[in-house]
């Protein structure tokens, strides 16, 4: 079955970096577009980035763009986000999800996720 075991949350202070890794199994991972959503406390979920199965086309939402990057590498079965320039509100879990083969959307799995705190 399909799983996503998502690592490398912590703690880091305001204006860090913090490098998130997902490893995937249970399904061809190159076939599909993978995704970050995150949960900050008392909030809803949130898209965060996706990328291409190939790797070639990256979307982020407005609130990480130019400081978060998602990358991936599909001889490993690993999706990655390093996140940088880190604020207070980007204190979430993280989790991958898998989208589709031809689009981001529908999110159809999603490991249960890391917990990022940015704090001093």
């Amino acid at each position: 079955q399909v799983q996503l075991v998502e690592s490398g949350g912590g703690l880091v202070e305001p204006g860090g970096t913090l490098t998130l890794s997902c490893a995937a199994s249970g399904f061809t991972f190159s076939s599909h577009y993978m995704n970050w959503v995150r949960l900050p406390p008392g909030q809803g979920l949130e898209w965060v980035s996706s990328i291409s199965p190939d790797g070639d086309i990256t979307n982020y939402s407005d609130s990480v763009k130019g400081r978060f990057t998602i990358s991936r590498d599909n001889a490993k079965n690993t999706l990655s986000l390093q996140m940088n320039s880190l604020r207070p509100e980007d204190t979430a879990v993280y989790s991958c999800a898998r989208g589709g083969r031809l689009g981001a959307f529908p999110l159809d799995a999603r490991g249960q996720g890391t917990q990022v705190t940015v704090s001093s």
